[in-house]
């Protein structure tokens, strides 16, 4: 059970600042108010800067859609985020990242890659969230790779969605309908990936 109301349609919305909100949102790439945006929309200027920023991280990153998704799974899966691993491991399948690797990330194994940009991403992302910087030839390596707008996006992407994490989590947003958690989260702590293969 969530721990806070949320809104399953625009009629459950009590002012106008959050029915403009949820207009914005459903009529965007996302299409639907769904996830942490049922929190948010509480704080209709918090859920209005949201949603802008979060449109423009996942649809407009120039990392290209396969690797932003990779960023958010890792993510994800350190802060064992039900949702956000249910809605992105699914994106990430679809933007053409093997089932393999979203595999390996769920259940903590180390991935491997064909792909040196995906592992590259996956290294940084797990990095940042495990040490809170990255080491600075890592660095200097994606900006040689993705340049300075890269880097910048790859670093807000792991941030935005760490912050979706937390909120989906602190709230206890549930998983559509009927469906079964997709992680094990450990008993205390956050889940810690491996380097890659």
């Amino acid at each position: 059970m969530p721990r806070i109301p949320l809104p399953a349609t625009r009629d459950d919305l009590t002012d106008d600042a959050q029915r403009a909100v949820w207009d914005s949102v459903v009529s965007g790439p996302r299409g639907q108010v769904i996830g942490p945006l049922r929190a948010a929309i509480h704080a209709p200027d918090l859920a209005r800067a949201w949603s802008a920023l979060g449109e423009s991280l996942r649809f407009g990153t120039s990392l290209g859609k396969r690797r932003a998704e990779l960023a958010i799974i890792v993510t994800g899966r350190r802060w064992s985020a039900q949702v956000e691993w249910f809605v992105h491991a699914q994106a990430a399948a679809a933007a053409g990242l093997e089932p393999a690797i979203i595999e390996a990330i769920r259940d903590g194994r180390a991935p491997h890659f064909d792909d040196a940009d995906d592992a590259m991403i996956y290294d940084y992302a797990r990095l940042l969230l495990r040490d809170g910087t990255v080491p600075e030839a890592l660095h200097a390596q994606v900006t040689k790779r993705f340049g300075v707008k890269g880097v910048v996006e790859l670093t807000a992407l792991v941030g935005y969605y760490s912050m979706v994490a937390m909120t989906l989590n602190a709230h206890e947003i549930p998983l559509p309908g009927d469906t079964a958690p997709p992680l094990t989260a450990p008993a205390e702590g956050l889940f810690a990936q491996p380097p890659p293969d």
